[in-house]
């Protein structure tokens, strides 16, 4: 019975999206031959930006990393307290609930915070992607640390252990791989947002996006475009190769 109920306002909710609103469904006949023109004024792309590109790339990569690791330094200890396992419902419903809030706000919303905390640079960008990766990485560390077997804990704790022994000793080595995991994926995602940060001030290669496409340098905009193909995709190499490593 819980199932039909389910599937029956999903379906409810997909046709109440294709029905209610106007989708602007006309625009797309006339959407191909525009885009094609802007695609044609990106041809060829222009290479002779690819030291700025470059200065933007290393700017990119030194928000994600900067962030995803202050992030995590953040979330073992948000963790910590957001576990059910590890500390009371008075202190972990509390902690849960904003972790819920930091990831409720919007990524572009915190840079623009940022930006206006500290000026425009890469600093903004380093603060915006370690609070919003921390709402997600702590959610993940407690439930980690929540969702492993028991039995070593209770060992440990009836031969006199403390709760950090028994993290130690009993939850670490099982919650390894999963705490691995959920940081390379972590780190993948915030360099994909770090891209964009630049649009608001907020360092990275997002500004030059920006310069170049409100200027009308579309051949310098797709050697940007191309640049940043290439990073991601050396990201997922990374992160698929790291997943092997640790699964």
């Amino acid at each position: 019975m819980g199932r039909s109920v389910i599937w029956v306002m999903l379906v409810l909710a997909i046709l109440w999206s294709l029905t209610s609103g106007d989708m602007g469904l006309g625009k797309l006949p006339g959407a191909g031959p525009r885009l094609a023109e802007f695609m044609g004024r990106m041809i060829p792309p222009d290479l002779s930006v690819w030291r700025e590109v470059l200065t933007g790339l290393a700017e990119t990569l030194r928000i994600a990393i900067l962030g995803t690791l202050f992030a995590v330094i953040l979330s073992s200890g948000l963790a910590l307290l957001a576990s059910e396992t590890m500390v009371s419902p008075t202190i972990w419903r509390p902690v849960r609930a904003l972790l819920a809030v930091i990831r409720s706000i919007p990524l572009i919303l915190v840079a623009m915070l940022m930006v206006g905390a500290v000026g425009l640079g890469p600093l903004p960008g380093i603060l915006a992607i370690t609070f919003h990766a921390t709402g997600m990485l702590a959610k993940f560390y407690a439930e980690a640390i929540d969702n492993v077997a028991t039995a070593p804990v209770a060992a440990l704790e009836s031969a006199g252990a403390n709760r950090i022994q028994q993290l130690r000793w009993a939850i670490w080595p099982q919650m390894a791989p999963v705490i691995m995991r959920d940081t390379v994926f972590r780190f993948e995602l915030n360099l994909r947002e770090s891209l964009i940060l630049g649009i608001v001030g907020a360092g990275g290669i997002g500004l030059y996006v920006q310069t170049y496409v409100r200027s009308f340098q579309y051949e310098k905009a797709a050697t940007v475009t191309l640049a940043i193909i290439v990073l991601v995709l050396l990201s997922e190499a990374l992160n698929t190769a790291l997943q092997k490593r640790f699964n």
